[in-house]
C-alpha cells in the first residue's frame, strides 16, 4: 500500500534483466560517424563539448536530423542506425558505449526512441561524468572495466531524471506507468513478486486507489490491462529463465501457476501456439 517512503522503480527491472555497457570511443570525432544497428543493442553517447548533427530514418522511411549545440547525453535505447554529422574536431570532449539490453528487458520498448538530454538538466551526473571522462582519457589497470560501469550508472541516473520529471512526454508503456506515483507503488510490488497472487483489488490496494480508478489509469498509462500486464511480465522471466536452463515446473511455482501445464498454456496462447518447448529450441 502506498505511503510516504521513497519507492526504488528501477531496481526490481534491472535485477530481473540486466544492461551491459560497452565502451567504444573516447576523444574527438571528426566528418560522419556512422553506428550500426544489431539486434538488442542501444547506444549512449556523451558530448562535452562542441556541437554536431543528428540523422537517422524514421519508422516511415525519412530521414530525421537534429542539432545538438551543447554539452549533451545522446541515448538511443533500440537499435536505431544513426550518424554524427560535422563532429567538431577540435575542443571535444565524446565517449561513447554500446548498450546491450538483456532479451525481453521491458524498459526498451517503454523508452522513446531517441533521448536527447542536455547535461546541465540532469542534477547529481557531474561525479560520474568526471570520473567516466577521467577514466577513458588514459589507460590504467582495469579502466574499460571501470568505465563500462560508470556507462551503466549514468543509464540509471538518466532514467531515474526521466520518471522524476512531472509531465514528462514518455510514450504508452512502463515508463508512463513508473512516472505515477499510484501506479508505481502497484507495479513495483508486481516486479518485486511475480509469484503473488495478484488480485485486481490487492494490486489497487498498492496502489491506494479503488479497482475501478486503478484498472482506468493503469490502462490510460500502459495500454493495457494489470491482468495483461502480470502475464507479460512472467512469461519474460520465464522466458529469461528458460534461456537459463530452469525448469518449466519450477518456474510455474515460483510465478503463481498451478502447475507447468498452467504455464505452458498461457505461453502458447502468447505466442502463437508455440510451447515452451519449441520456442526455447528457436530462440535458447
Amino acid at each position: 500500500m502506498t505511503d510516504s517512503s521513497p519507492l526504488d522503480r528501477l531496481s526490481p527491472l534491472f535485477e530481473r534483466f540486466r544492461v551491459r555497457a560497452s565502451l567504444f570511443h573516447a576523444g574527438p570525432l571528426c566528418g560522419v560517424t556512422h553506428f550500426d544497428a544489431r539486434p538488442g543493442r542501444g547506444f549512449l553517447h556523451v558530448m562535452r563539448n562542441g556541437e554536431m548533427e543528428i540523422r537517422h530514418a524514421t519508422a516511415t522511411g525519412l530521414v530525421e536530423s537534429l542539432w545538438v549545440r551543447e554539452p549533451s547525453l545522446v541515448f538511443y535505447p533500440r537499435p536505431l542506425a544513426h550518424d554524427f554529422h560535422n563532429a567538431p574536431t577540435e575542443g571535444s570532449d565524446f565517449v561513447c558505449a554500446t548498450l546491450d539490453f538483456e532479451a525481453g528487458h521491458p524498459l526498451v520498448q517503454a523508452l522513446p526512441p531517441l533521448v536527447v538530454l542536455p547535461l546541465a538538466q540532469v542534477q547529481g551526473i557531474d561525479a560520474t561524468l568526471k570520473l567516466l571522462f577521467g577514466e577513458s582519457e588514459r589507460v590504467r589497470c582495469g579502466q574499460r572495466l571501470l568505465a563500462d560501469r560508470l556507462f551503466e550508472v549514468l543509464l540509471l541516473q538518466l532514467l531515474r531524471w526521466m520518471l522524476d520529471q512531472r509531465d514528462a512526454a514518455l510514450p504508452l508503456g512502463l515508463m508512463r506507468g513508473l512516472a505515477d506515483p499510484r501506479l508505481a507503488c502497484a507495479l513495483t510490488a508486481l516486479h518485486r513478486q511475480p509469484g503473488q497472487a495478484w488480485s485486481l483489488a490487492a494490486m489497487a490496494a498498492e496502489a491506494g486507489m479503488s479497482r475501478s480508478r486503478f484498472a482506468e489509469a493503469f490502462r490510460d498509462a500502459l495500454g493495457q490491462t494489470p491482468a495483461d500486464y502480470l502475464a507479460d511480465w512472467r512469461l519474460a522471466i520465464a522466458r529469461a529463465e528458460l534461456r537459463a536452463g530452469k525448469s518449466l515446473k519450477t518456474l510455474a511455482a515460483e510465478l503463481g501457476y498451478a502447475n507447468a501445464s498452467a504455464l505452458s498454456r498461457l505461453f502458447a496462447l502468447r505466442h502463437a501456439g508455440v510451447s515452451p518447448r519449441a520456442w526455447l529450441q528457436q530462440h535458447g
